[in-house]
């Protein structure tokens, strides 16, 4: 199999009249990149800190309400539809992904028997994707260095720790730390 040729995804650079929506009362601190813009929606008095990714995608949105709040170098990769509430606050370098990549079947991984496939033998880089759409409720608070994995929805007035790997939903008014992420109590 020869080597992959790899395109570029583009620079990041943008203009505010590029993005789906980016009223005047947005801030996108100098060193912002922005993916696929056409499918990135602000809402008003949104902050974007410092060298923070806003990856869109060509299918699928990233929509940001009204107050939230967007920490320095977050990366928030839009692939599967991130959607997130008002008044939400996101520390730096947060990392929300909303895809991943197939892995092998379960059942064989498993030591059961199935039929194998082709894509077993795969390199995991070369797997097809899977999308789940990213869902972060009005007034959540996401800890700094926290990553929210495919498929989660942070529930209203949720807090997530510092450093927590969200593999699972979170119920509203739950705070939940650690890796992976367990509920420490409601508030």
């Amino acid at each position: 199999m020869s080597s992959p040729r790899y395109r570029s995804h583009g620079s990041g650079r943008f203009a505010r009249s590029d993005l789906g929506s980016c009223p005047d009362s947005v801030v996108l601190e100098e060193g912002v990149l922005i993916f696929h813009p056409e499918n990135v929606f602000l809402g008003e008095d949104v902050y974007v800190g410092h060298a923070a990714q806003l990856k869109g995608y060509y299918k699928n949105q990233l929509r940001i309400g009204r107050g939230s709040w967007i920490g320095q170098a977050a990366f928030l990769h839009a692939a599967g539809g991130i959607t997130i509430g008002e008044d939400v606050g996101i520390g730096p370098h947060v990392c929300i992904l909303s895809s991943s990549h197939v892995l092998p079947s379960r059942t064989a991984a498993a030591g059961l028997p199935a039929e194998p496939s082709p894509d077993d033998e795969l390199a995991i880089l070369r797997r097809p994707l899977t999308f789940a759409a990213v869902t972060l409720e009005a007034g959540c608070d996401i800890g700094v260095g926290a990553i929210l994995l495919p498929g989660v929805t942070i529930g209203r007035l949720a807090q997530v720790g510092a450093g927590a790997v969200v593999t699972a939903s979170v119920p509203p008014r739950t705070i939940v730390a650690g890796n992976p992420a367990r509920a420490l109590r409601t508030i």
